[in-house]
């Protein structure tokens, strides 16, 4: 079924669906969700996180299994490999979004100043904007009005529908912590069989093996949960991510063969 925007014979409404909108929309409703300040979603962060921690770590157990090598050397790079580039992703991702909060700052500064030198040509551009959105005649006229007589609501406007720029930013520290916490969770899943594996030999004897799958498992795990959150099919979704991370494990896993020789 199609989604429209009215009803019509192609839309088959869900009775139960029917009554939760009906819930979240009474006015007492309506005004309590718009009172509370939305909150940024981090889990571009956490996907973020998650693929790149058990792509990396993988890639370091495959290279290192292709190249022969004893299984302690795995778990060494591996841990190393987990806290620096966990570190180093989180550091990034801290460091963008403060840049981002920075460059969102300084906009809503120039806006402001550009209103109190120049607020007749500011209040065209409202005009325009608005005018872009439908608005005619004495609508407009009310609606420029209703905006400009406010100056945070007139920057806020000048912001989104002027710069482009996005109505709520992502707290700089949150999106590096989930980064790293993401990174590194799931990015130990590739070590775990070689960890078993020292410390009880007899438990697995292909630790590759073990890693290879749950790798597996990781990659279309997350997928899954991805595509769930965001509204797509978890199994498309799960299965694109395997197959990405896959195709890194298996360039990893060749040019460990190919550099073996030099171990």
């Amino acid at each position: 079924m199609r989604w429209s925007a009215r009803p019509s014979r192609w839309v088959t409404p869900d009775p139960d669906a029917v009554a939760r909108l009906r819930r979240d929309h009474t006015p007492d409703a309506v005004a309590d969700r718009l009172a509370r300040q939305p909150d940024h979603s981090y889990l571009r962060d956490f996907v973020y996180g998650a693929i790149d921690g058990t792509v990396t770590t993988f890639a370091v157990v495959a290279g290192v299994a292709g190249a022969g090598l004893r299984s302690s050397v795995v778990i060494i790079l591996g841990v190393a490999n987990l806290i620096a580039d966990g570190f180093s992703m989180a550091a990034s991702n801290f460091l963008g979004a403060r840049t981002e909060g920075q460059q969102h700052d300084r906009a809503r500064a120039d806006e402001r100043r550009q209103i109190a030198l120049y607020p007749d040509g500011e209040r065209e551009e409202i005009r325009q904007i608005l005018s872009s959105k439908g608005l005619t005649g004495r609508t407009l006229d009310e609606a420029v009005e209703a905006v400009t007589s406010d100056a945070e609501r007139w920057v806020d406007v000048m912001l989104t529908d002027e710069l482009g720029l996005a109505p709520q930013l992502p707290n700089a520290t949150r999106a590096a912590a989930t980064t790293f916490v993401a990174f590194v969770a799931i990015g130990l899943l590739p070590l775990l069989p070689f960890i078993v594996a020292s410390v009880l030999p007899r438990a697995t004897a292909q630790p590759f093996s073990w890693s290879a799958a749950m790798t597996a498992v990781a990659f279309f795990a997350v997928g899954a949960i991805k595509g769930r959150l965001v509204g797509q099919q978890p199994l498309r979704s799960g299965l694109e991510v395997l197959a990405i991370g896959g195709a890194a494990a298996v360039l990893a896993y060749a040019a460990g063969v190919l550099l073996g020789g030099l171990a």
